[in-house]
C-alpha cells in the first residue's frame, strides 16, 4: 500500500524567465519528517510553496492524500491550509497586537470554532511547546526563540496532516534553534504530523528522517547527477 501522503511529479515553476523548478518530482510519506537542502536559489522554497498550494506550477502535478492540488481552486487550496497544512516561516509572522494564545488560537477562529474553544485549545497547544507561561504576552515581549515556539504552536493546533517549515530556525541562534527543532519535531512525531523542513542548516537537517538535496531546480540523486522528467535547458529526460 502508498503511503504517501505528499507528492509532486515534473513539476515546472519558472519566475519570469528565471527557472527555479525544472521538472522535479518528491514523495513525503505519512508520518515522515523530511528536510529540503540547498544552496540559496536552489529552488527548495519554491518547492515548498508549490507543494503547500500557496504557487500554482506552470506544469506538472502536486498531489495531497491522493487529491490534484495543482488544479484545485484557490479557494480549495486556502481551504486546504486552514485545515490540513500549517505553514511556519522563517520570522514566524505573529500578529503583533494579539497575544500568545490569541495568535495560536486565531487559525480555530478562522474555521469556525467558539472563542472559549479555541482558547483552551490554544492553551494545550502552547504547554506543548513549552511556552504557556507566555500565554498573555504579545510578540514583543517574546525572545526570537519563544516567539518560534508561539508560531509553530499556530502552525500545529488544526492538528495538521502537513507542517510544512520553510528556514524555521534562520533567524535565531544557535541555542534556541536547536531548541525550537527539538519541540517541534517532538511534537509532531507524537501526532504523526508529516513535516517537510526546508533548511540550508545541516543542524536542522539532522532532526529529519531523510535528506533531499534540491540543485538547480532538481532533486540530486545519490550519484550527485540531478533526477528529473524534464529540463527546461534541453527538453528531454534526465
Amino acid at each position: 500500500m502508498n503511503d504517501d501522503v505528499l507528492s509532486c511529479r515534473a513539476v515546472v515553476k519558472s519566475y519570469g524567465e528565471s527557472p527555479a523548478l525544472r521538472g522535479i518530482s518528491f514523495t513525503a510519506a505519512k508520518g515522515e519528517i523530511v528536510a529540503v537542502t540547498g544552496a540559496s536559489g536552489s529552488g527548495k522554497s519554491t518547492l515548498l510553496l508549490c507543494l503547500s498550494g500557496i504557487l500554482r506550477p506552470d506544469s506538472g502535478e502536486v498531489t495531497f492524500a491522493g487529491r490534484r492540488l495543482d488544479t484545485a481552486s484557490e479557494s480549495e487550496r486556502s481551504r486546504l491550509r486552514r485545515t490540513d497544512f500549517g505553514v511556519l516561516f522563517q520570522f514566524g509572522q505573529l500578529v503583533p497586537e494579539l497575544t500568545a494564545v490569541e495568535n495560536v488560537g486565531l487559525p480555530l477562529l478562522l474555521a469556525g470554532a467558539r472563542r472559549r474553544e479555541a482558547t483552551r485549545v490554544a492553551s494545550s497547544w502552547l504547554e506543548r511547546l513549552g511556552v504557556h507561561d507566555l500565554a498573555g504576552k504579545r510578540p514583543g515581549q517574546m525572545s526570537g526563540g519563544q516567539a518560534q515556539r508561539v508560531a509553530a504552536a499556530r502552525a500545529l493546533v488544526t492538528e495538521p496532516q502537513v507542517l510544512f517549515a520553510d528556514e524555521p530556525t534562520g533567524a535565531l541562534d544557535s541555542v534556541n534553534g536547536e531548541a525550537v527543532m527539538a519541540e517541534m519535531v517532538r511534537v509532531a512525531r507524537g501526532a504523526g504530523t508529516t513535516v517537510l523542513i526546508v533548511s540550508h542548516d545541516a543542524r536542522v537537517a539532522a532532526h529529519a528522517d531523510r535528506e533531499v538535496v534540491v540543485r538547480d531546480g532538481l532533486v540530486e540523486g545519490p550519484d550527485g547527477r540531478l533526477v528529473g522528467e524534464h529540463l527546461a535547458t534541453s527538453g528531454g529526460l534526465l
